[in-house]
């Protein structure tokens, strides 16, 4: 990926933040109750056994009020985007700060999209296997 790629992925990163921000405020200057507003899953009303999304916005909520073991429970792949997201962030905002001096911005790999595709694909696979042979049913 060029610098001008990592650049405008680092913009783009601030802007997600700044949305989410003023989400939040918003909701909590005028003392909403942020709602979870889900439709059902097409998947799992057809299937009976979770699709490899279900689970992603009560974790995307739980990460908001600071439940990180729920959010990793509901969906791991949240937590872990979180984390990559922070941690592109403080690195890149670190870089530029310096002005290039010291070059500690994380870049861009397709590793990360492998790795999270992996962490759906197995959170999906024991999910279902834990309803289908114990009957457990976590979410």
């Amino acid at each position: 990926m060029s610098k001008k790629e990592e650049k405008s992925l680092y913009i783009l990163g601030w802007m997600l933040l700044a949305a989410a921000v003023l989400l939040l405020g918003i909701t909590k200057g005028l003392h909403m109750q942020m709602k979870i507003f889900s439709l059902p899953c097409v998947f799992r009303e057809l299937t009976g056994y979770y699709c490899p999304g279900c689970g992603g916005t009560r974790a995307c909520a739980a990460l908001l009020q600071g439940k990180i073991v729920k959010s990793f429970l509901c969906h791991p792949v949240v937590l872990y985007t979180a984390v990559i997201y922070g941690w592109y962030m403080i690195t890149h905002t670190i870089e530029y700060l310096t002005r290039g001096k010291l070059a500690a911005g994380m870049r861009y790999r397709d590793l990360y999209l492998y790795l999270a595709a992996a962490i759906i694909l197995i959170q999906w696979v024991v999910r279902n296997l834990l309803k289908l042979i114990w009957g457990i049913d976590i979410l």
